[in-house]
C-alpha cells in the first residue's frame, strides 16, 4: 500500500506498450494504490492508446502487527484464492516489488508452472528502502523469483542469486 504502489508504478512507466495487457493485484483492504494505478493508466493512455489494464483483488495474506502464527492461515488462503486467478490470467511475467499480496500470486504462478499448465516468469524487485536485510516477501521469493534484483550492493553480496542494477525506482 502506498510506497510499493508508488515504486512499482515507476517500474512500469519505463516499460514500453508490449507490456499490455497489465493486470494488477491488490489487497482486499488496500483502498489507496486502486486510486494510484487509475490515474498512472489514464496518463499512460494519453500516450498509448491501446493500453489495457485489469485490477483484482485478493485477500490479504498478512496484516501489520499480526501474529506470524496467523499469518501462516491468512498467506495459505491467499494463495488458495490466488490459484483461480493466476490460472484465469496466465500471464507471461509477473513483476512484483514485494508486500504481502506478492508472495500468494507469485507461489501461485510457480505451482502452474510445477504442474506444467502455464510458465510464468517472476521478477522480484526488492524495495528501495531494503538496505541491509531482504523484507520477508523478498526471503520467501528469493528461491522462487527467476530474477531476483537488489538495489544496494550489500545485498548483493548478501544473496549471491540476486542481481544488483542499482537504484532503478
Amino acid at each position: 500500500t502506498g510506497g510499493h504502489t508508488t515504486e512499482i508504478l515507476r517500474l512500469l512507466s519505463c516499460l514500453s506498450e508490449s507490456y499490455s495487457p497489465r493486470h494488477y493485484v491488490l489487497a482486499d483492504s488496500d483502498k489507496m494504490s486502486e486510486a494510484k494505478i487509475r490515474s498512472f493508466e489514464q496518463k499512460r493512455a494519453e500516450t498509448f492508446s491501446k493500453s489495457q489494464f485489469s485490477l483484482d483483488r485478493i485477500p490479504r495474506s498478512r496484516e501489520v502487527r499480526q501474529s506470524w502464527i496467523s499469518s501462516v492461515l491468512t498467506t495459505l488462503y491467499s494463495i488458495l484464492y490466488s490459484l483461480p486467478l493466476t490460472y484465469k490470467r496466465k500471464p507471461d511475467l509477473i513483476l512484483c516489488n514485494g508486500p504481502g499480496t506478492c508472495v500468494p500470486v507469485c507461489l501461485s504462478a510457480f505451482l502452474l508452472g510445477l504442474l506444467r499448465i502455464k510458465r510464468t516468469i517472476i521478477v522480484y524487485v526488492e524495495s528501495i528502502c531494503r538496505v541491509e536485510t531482504l523484507s520477508l516477501s523478498g526471503k520467501i521469493l528469493y528461491y522462487f523469483a527467476d530474477y531476483f534484483i537488489v538495489q544496494w550492493p550489500e545485498l548483493k553480496k548478501k544473496y549471491p542469486k540476486s542481481v544488483y542494477l542499482g537504484r532503478i525506482v
